[in-house]
């Protein structure tokens, strides 16, 4: 009995429905009903069922709060906490910070909620390893920052200040104004999605081919066997560091959120 390394195979797990040579449309649930209207593919699967988990994770939490927390109030609590304080107070100050604390707190369990399915059995691929998810997280934080400045400004005005650096020469200006563009308006939330995207699906892709090794070389039944608890350890390892890119990778999209609307808070400062 051989053991058979297959590669990860990505066609079909990010491009759902696609049709083979026969016509026939695959990887889709619900694809004959309403017309393919509420068609699924699995990582949408895996999208809704984390929305329901935090849904229900704060129904738990929250439907009888008391002064002495229980379990799951003390962990809702705290987390809420982390980002009220670590994130949109010290970033923003406690005004702006409890303005944008249900924008900032919504995109931060969001995306802590849809990168634990990396490392969760049966399910092992985060939603937000497809760029789906934090291209529509990073256009909720594109808006706000857009909002927060043209709110305080004027679009134009907030416009302006965002593109044109001061005190330099006339004519650098047809070179900084367009770089300032692509830098602010362009570039940031093109850089939130991909960030978030490329360290989910790498992390995923490095613990299939670790696993999927220590499959390969477990049933060779001769001297690889001993490669297979290597690889084994490594897998183990690496899962664990899986755990802290999750969190860091949610903090990280969420403080850049609060950054980014600073900066457009304090656009006349440039």
């Amino acid at each position: 009995m051989k053991g058979e390394f297959h590669a990860p195979d990505l066609f079909h797990e990010f491009f759902p429905g696609f049709v083979d040579g026969n016509g026939e449309s695959h990887n889709l649930w619900l694809s004959d009903f309403a017309g393919g209207l509420f068609a699924l593919d699995r990582l949408m699967f895996v999208r809704l069922l984390c929305v329901v988990a935090i849904i229900v994770f704060f129904v738990l939490a929250m439907r009888n709060p008391k002064k002495v927390p229980g379990k799951f109030q003390s962990m809702a609590e705290m987390l809420l906490d982390f980002v009220r304080i670590h994130i949109a107070e010290d970033i923003l100050g406690k005004k702006e910070g409890r303005r944008f604390l249900p924008l900032i707190t919504t995109i931060f369990m969001l995306a802590l909620f849809m990168n634990l399915p990396s490392v969760i059995p049966f399910l092992n691929i985060s939603p937000n390893a497809r760029i789906g998810m934090p291209l529509v997280m990073a256009l909720m934080g594109y808006i706000a920052m857009i909002y927060a400045g043209a709110k305080r400004y004027g679009f134009f005005r907030f416009l302006k200040s965002s593109v044109v650096v001061p005190n330099i020469p006339w004519f650098l200006h047809i070179l900084v104004v367009p770089i300032e563009f692509f830098s602010t308006f362009i570039l940031r939330p093109a850089t939130l999605a991909i960030r978030l995207m490329a360290n989910m699906l790498s992390g995923h892709l490095i613990l299939v081919l670790l696993f999927s090794a220590t499959n390969f070389f477990f049933w060779q039944f001769n001297g690889w066997m001993a490669v297979s608890g290597l690889t084994l350890i490594a897998a183990v390892a690496f899962t664990l560091f899986e755990l802290l890119v999750i969190f860091l990778q949610a903090y990280i999209f969420s403080l850049l959120t609060a950054v980014y609307i600073e900066l457009s808070l304090h656009a006349d400062e440039h």
